[in-house]
């Protein structure tokens, strides 16, 4: 039998058919994802045809982007984003769908709540109209973003016609020095290979590194898979993901999970399976990492200077971040800084954060923004004494949702001002109309705050 990779045994696993050998497949859907921002132009297509949705119970919904994230018990002020709210509400009735709407004890970022209630599951094919769905790759499972047209796809048939995509591999084995989160393992990995470097495969994160992370820690490696242009990223499910799934809302139970795990423990990739590509870094040579221009591809360790490059993109994208060749970034001076979105805003990382900030108090220059990706992530927060611990630094908790990310919503970042982001992009105006953004750790992030400029929060370790 011929040796397969794990993408490629969850791949096979779930193709209805092909069209011929080297042409597209038509892959079954087993969870479909869903936001008031991409799903309403499906809705209305299917409507106008007459097409029924053909596997409601399969299809979750949550309203995260648009979302406001104070006062959410109060009617949401801004006309287009109350008129999607109550759209995503209407269609989701009318078509038996589940919908954890504002407020709901459930309700968060779509890639933050469906892990916790164990929507997500190893083994399982997942799709959301939100380039980030690469996040639940983490359980080892093949996950990845839709347009809205593949979103009525889905409604309609439960699956989807796609060319199956390369394999690629990144292995990261040894160990990581002091301070250096999954977050800066990503940062690193984009940074050496480039935004392009997985354009057109799907790729599985191998090596002692990632099978140490806990899963919040593979969810956000997995996440920023899509800043290096892949269509995903995967990472194959063990004791650690079995336990995490075990107990949750929607995860199986009794014999039916026992059965389910056995399956599971058959996907990891088969020893000498080959990939189209492969890489490998040395977890030593990670230190903490942040960003310096308008992708996340430009990154650099925290105590380097920024590079040189005379390419009129690499020129621009400087002249945007008003940085030069050579600088350090080292004391720089930031106003805002932003904890959340769906990379970075699970319990773990508030529990990082409020570790540092303990004892300590926010900069005056600085507002501080911690926004948690669930309501279930922001009632921890609340249980664990997180809050007291924001609360006396002088951070600002907010209510759940996808928030300063995007700038979708009220919490934008003011022209030419510097926010140090936990998020997952730095393009220009990601956060506002000429915001600049600084990718982080949360670690990275709550120092900044502390201090009102950027630190090496190596000296702070040691």
């Amino acid at each position: 039998m011929s040796k397969k990779t794990l993408f490629d045994k969850v791949w096979d696993a779930h193709v209805v058919s092909s069209v011929d050998d080297n042409g597209p497949q038509i892959l079954y859907v087993d969870k479909h994802l869903i936001h008031e921002v991409t799903s309403p132009q499906a809705f209305n297509e299917l409507e106008d045809r007459g097409i029924p949705i053909f596997r409601p119970d399969q299809i979750v919904a949550t309203a995260d982007h648009n979302t406001p994230t104070l006062n959410q018990d109060q009617p949401v002020r801004d006309p287009l984003s109350r008129q999607q709210l109550e759209q995503l509400s209407k269609n989701c009735k009318k078509n038996n769908i589940t919908l954890y709407e504002l407020g709901h004890q459930y309700n968060g970022i779509v890639h933050v709540m469906a892990p916790e209630l164990g929507v997500t599951q190893p083994g399982s094919t997942m799709v959301c109209g939100d380039s980030h769905t690469s996040t639940h790759g983490a359980f080892g499972a093949i996950a990845f973003g839709i347009g809205t047209s593949q979103v009525a796809q889905v409604f309609a048939s439960q699956c989807l016609l796609l060319t199956k995509p390369k394999s690629l591999r990144v292995s990261v084995n040894g160990k990581l020095k002091k301070g250096v989160l999954p977050k800066d393992v990503i940062l690193y990995i984009i940074s050496k290979l480039g935004t392009n470097s997985g354009t057109g495969y799907f790729c599985e994160y191998a090596g002692n590194v990632f099978e140490d992370m806990s899963m919040e820690g593979r969810m956000t490696v997995c996440n920023m898979s899509i800043e290096m242009g892949a269509r995903g990223g995967m990472i194959a499910p063990d004791e650690t993901t079995f336990a995490y799934v075990k107990d949750r809302k929607f995860a199986p139970k009794g014999k039916d999970f026992e059965n389910k795990v056995a399956y599971w423990k058959t996907l990891p990739t088969d020893k000498g399976a080959n990939f189209d590509k492969e890489y490998h870094f040395d977890a030593a040579d990670i230190e903490p990492m942040i960003t310096y221009g308008t992708n996340p591809g430009m990154g650099i360790k925290i105590s380097e200077t920024i590079p040189a490059d005379e390419t009129p993109s690499f020129k621009k994208a400087l002249e945007y971040m008003n940085f030069e060749a050579g600088e350090r970034l080292i004391n720089k001076p930031i106003n805002f800084v932003f904890i959340g979105s769906c990379t970075n805003s699970r319990i773990e990382d508030f529990r990082v954060a409020a570790k540092f900030i303990k004892g300590k108090k926010k900069a005056d220059n600085v507002t501080a923004w911690l926004v948690p990706g669930s309501k279930q992530v922001e009632a921890q927060i609340i249980e664990e004494g997180l809050k007291t611990v924001f609360d006396e630094a002088g951070f600002e908790l907010r209510q759940p949702g996808c928030s300063a990310c995007l700038a979708m919503n009220d919490d934008k970042i003011p022209q030419g001002q510097y926010c140090v982001s936990t998020s997952n992009r730095n393009f220009e105006g990601r956060q506002g109309q000429g915001s600049r953004t600084i990718l982080a750790s949360p670690l990275v992030a709550a120092a900044t705050a502390v201090e009102g400029k950027i630190i090496d929060i190596t000296k702070y370790l040691n």
